[in-house]
């Protein structure tokens, strides 16, 4: 499978900025595609292409904000790095709250800009690794079956076989049989790899389901 080249997307309505960073980046190595407004960009990117944003605050429509806050609603959101002539207090602390890579004035040093630039690279490689890796996670668990989930759940909180029958109204043998299961499905042999696995597959972040007692 071909491993795809991040791009650098660069969003800013000033059409000789836009140019003037896009050729700086190019000339550090960088994979480059510009465009003028937060909908053309959204309008165009594929999901799937691994890399960074550097975007505008303040823009005609959309603004960096909005472009933000849209990114972070898809599956494999990139990072952002801010790039503005309005270093709004207000504008930066909501941007770093909601996890921008940076927040830097148009100004900046272009060495500053180039490592953070890299930062913003390094770090979606990361995230998407995690994706991916709780992804298929997640198809692992989603292979137990109802009842399996439920005494998982319990034997994750540390609960005893005899402890999780009687909570659950089953026989302690049955308890046994789907813990089996469990692990043969899971791949893994010991109550402290199942609690990390699932900590990990973020499985249980509400509460377990219920289930009519002797079932």
């Amino acid at each position: 499978m071909s491993v795809l080249e991040p791009v650098v997307h660069i969003v800013d309505d000033d059409a000789s900025f836009l140019d003037a960073v896009s050729r700086l980046l190019r000339a550090s190595g960088f994979l480059v595609r510009v465009f003028s407004s937060a909908s053309e960009f959204l309008e165009q990117h594929d999901n799937d292409l691994p890399g960074c944003v550097v975007t505008d605050l303040q823009m005609p429509g959309l603004n960096g904000l909005d472009l933000q806050s849209a990114l972070l609603r898809s599956g494999n959101p990139l990072p952002v790095l801010f790039l503005t002539g309005h270093g709004e207090i207000p504008a930066t602390v909501s941007a770093m709250r909601a996890g921008a890579e940076d927040f830097l004035e148009k100004r900046t040093p272009k060495d500053l800009l180039l490592e953070a630039v890299r930062r913003a690279l390094a770090r979606d490689v990361r995230e998407r690794d995690a994706r991916i890796r709780q992804r298929e996670l997640r198809a692992r668990f989603a292979a137990l079956s109802e009842r399996e989930r439920e005494v998982l759940f319990h034997v994750v909180q540390g609960r005893l076989n005899k402890q999780i029958a009687s909570d659950l109204g089953i026989h302690e043998r049955t308890v046994k049989l789907h813990r089996t299961s469990i692990t043969t499905k899971l791949g893994v042999s010991s109550v402290a790899a199942l609690t990390r696995l699932t900590e990990e597959a973020d499985i249980f972040t509400s509460p377990s389901p219920t289930f009519p007692k002797g079932q």
